[in-house]
């Protein structure tokens, strides 16, 4: 008998403090009209200086736990897709593990930025239906607000903070992971990128001073290669299953930018009502805004036996993914 990931449980989590458009008029040389028109966002999300993503991910996972019927005492592996983790060393993973009380689970962290939660879920699949694993707990968490340089308008107004948490098991009802693509090409690291603060050039005075602990983006070639990767990791997961655009109820693609979107669609030839969004409310959160999205279209929507979700994202390093969620 061949064993099916799926998941079964899936909750998110947002900090309470808004930051609106009308906010970062107070801070930087930019306006609502200029961040809406150009991005699509309204507001985002920004966690408080005792929450980190370790503890936002701690209460996605315990609403994920609840849902899936699954004590913490029952996961074998905890996996975390974060680009802000609480410490380089230890793994956020581990302090996931200790705040549940996950004794019997191994734990790690996986990076692929903004496509950590695709990346994640295919780790999990595989692990689960190579039958190595029952039960696999993915977070993708970040706290994006500690990498923003709030005096740089270009990438201030893009990012919010949030938390995802997702139980992939082998038996159950929920959302089976179903033909995943992933992708990522290091030669356009640069494009995207935090300079700082790792083993090439630790943290000193300098490298402070000069702000190079904060996101850098190229933004115009970042939004030509997320469009071009997208398109192409979607269509290779429908050739995959077997599916064409037709056969999808919903397509979630990485919350970063509206005019990003809107691309994603044109290209996929997807109609505007089957794209679900959370872009004007939350931002930009990195790894954690599919799914994200995806518990609130759950959440508001909800889904019938055998619809499907092709979900799509696109990240530093540079990164790409998509998969595709059917509903059991």
């Amino acid at each position: 008998m061949n064993i099916k990931a799926r998941i079964t449980g899936l909750s998110s989590y947002l900090p309470e403090s808004v930051l609106s458009n009308r906010d970062l008029e107070k801070m930087v040389d930019t306006s609502d009209e200029w961040i809406l028109t150009r991005t699509g966002i309204k507001e985002r999300r920004i966690a408080r200086s005792d929450e980190y993503s370790s503890s936002m991910g701690f209460e996605a996972s315990k609403k994920a736990l609840i849902e899936a019927r699954l004590n913490a005492d029952e996961l074998d592996m905890i996996l975390v897709a974060t680009m802000t983790p609480d410490y380089i060393s230890p793994s956020t993973a581990a302090l996931i593990q200790s705040k549940l009380q996950a004794e019997k689970a191994a734990a790690c962290d996986l990076q692929a930025a903004c496509t950590g939660f695709i990346y994640a879920l295919s780790v999990a699949k595989a692990y689960v239906e190579s039958g190595i694993y029952n039960h696999v707990l993915v977070v993708a968490s970040d706290k994006m607000s500690s990498l923003v340089d709030y005096k740089d308008r270009n990438t201030c107004v893009l990012f919010g903070d949030g938390a995802v948490a997702a139980v992939v098991s082998n038996t159950g009802d929920g959302l089976a992971i179903d033909a995943v693509c992933l992708g990522a090409d290091g030669n356009l690291a640069e494009l995207l990128m935090v300079p700082a603060g790792g083993s090439k050039q630790p943290a000193t005075e300098e490298t402070v001073s000069q702000g190079l602990h904060y996101l850098k983006m190229a933004g115009k070639e970042v939004f030509k290669h997320a469009v071009r990767r997208m398109g192409f990791a979607a269509n290779e997961s429908l050739k995959k299953a077997g599916l064409t655009k037709d056969d999808i109820s919903w397509v979630i693609p990485h919350q970063a930018n509206l005019r990003i979107i809107d691309a994603i669609g044109m290209h996929l030839s997807i109609p505007s009502d089957k794209i679900y969004k959370t872009l004007h409310k939350f931002g930009n959160t990195s790894g954690s805004s599919v799914g994200i999205a995806l518990h609130h279209l759950i959440e508001e929507k909800g889904l019938s036996k055998d619809e499907r979700v092709l979900m799509v994202a696109f990240g530093a390093g540079l990164t790409w993914g998509s998969l595709i969620l059917t509903k059991l």
